[in-house]
């Protein structure tokens, strides 16, 4: 079956009537008031106005999101979503423009605009009573500036072939069998990873880390088992970090082999696109098209300009 065989991949009138369909399930809702009452169909085509007395403003289904006023086809915009909902290890925004059509300059702001369709909130914490949370760090290319230490009285760290060395540190924390949240911060020190920890996890959560000193103390706010690695130890029963570190061989890959350069400032959108993949991955039930949908969902209130990029 071809990929993209559904109408609405290939008309704008049927992407526009799919789209309805998932932001709107029981009629239009004006994007200026938020009201239901009655709204009514004017031209041109797909343009809605609100019958309160008080607003009577025009309204889209694109409005307030990223695709509103885009001089890219709708039905584009929805071939955009399924291949980077779709692709496990991401797509480049010149796969993107070879693929649809469009200039790459406007494929580059367009896979922006679809990863922060998939940045969530993370408002509930991770984890709960007897379920195992995964914390580990890691390091991603180069800083655009060198990082200073704070214990070298504000000299660079000491080069090496591992650990911070003017590189970008990301903390992932990643519910077993469950989602994963990652956080691309200034510099993984103790204060900063173990504040995210506190306030990403229940307090009920088993604590599953190595045994860097990046953790030390974490006994006293949870159940806190970790895993020796410098003495080859990479499982001891349950207690592992195997899950976190699949996520970054993932995210590593798909960064190196897809992607290949990433700008710091949009890191954390970079972090969002594979967060949401995982979250979202078949393994929990969860096949393309569903995921493209949950995208779409997710795009109220996240119109991203060009001049807005990070």
């Amino acid at each position: 079956m071809d990929f993209f065989s559904e109408e609405y991949f290939r008309n704008d009138d049927a992407a526009r009537a799919y789209l309805e369909g998932l932001r709107w399930p029981e009629g239009p809702v004006c994007a200026h008031c938020g009201s239901m009452r009655k709204p009514y169909a004017i031209k041109p085509a797909g343009t809605y106005r609100c019958a309160e007395a008080e607003c009577r403003k025009n309204f889209t289904v694109t409005m307030n999101t990223p695709m509103e006023r885009s001089h890219i086809a709708l039905h584009k915009w929805l071939q955009a979503f399924h291949l980077m909902v779709s692709s496990k290890k991401g797509i480049s925004a010149h796969q993107l423009h070879r693929t649809l059509g469009i200039t790459y300059r406007s494929a580059w702001f367009m896979a922006h605009r679809v990863r922060e369709c998939m940045r969530s909130g993370g408002l509930v914490p991770l984890g709960g009573k007897g379920q195992v949370v995964e914390v580990d760090e890691t390091y991603f290319g180069k800083t655009e500036e060198p990082r200073v230490s704070p214990h070298r009285d504000g000299r660079p760290y000491k080069t090496g072939s591992r650990g911070p060395r003017d590189k970008r540190p990301i903390v992932s924390l990643v519910e077993r069998g469950g989602e994963v949240r990652s956080f691309h911060v200034p510099v993984a020190g103790q204060f900063i990873v173990q504040e995210i920890v506190k306030k990403n996890l229940a307090r009920e959560s088993r604590l599953h880390t190595d045994e860097s000193r990046l953790y030390h103390g974490m006994d006293k706010h949870f159940m806190h088992e970790t895993i020796k690695h410098t003495a080859g130890e990479y499982a001891r029963g349950d207690v592992t970090t195997n899950s976190v570190e699949g996520y970054f061989s993932i995210f590593k890959r798909g960064m190196k082999g897809t992607y290949q350069h990433c700008a710091e400032k949009h890191l954390h959108r970079y972090l969002a696109e594979f967060d949401f993949r995982f979250n979202t991955r078949s393994k929990l039930g969860i096949e393309d098209g569903e995921r493209a949908a949950l995208a779409i969902k997710n795009s109220t209130g996240k119109r991203l300009t060009y001049r807005q990029t990070h």
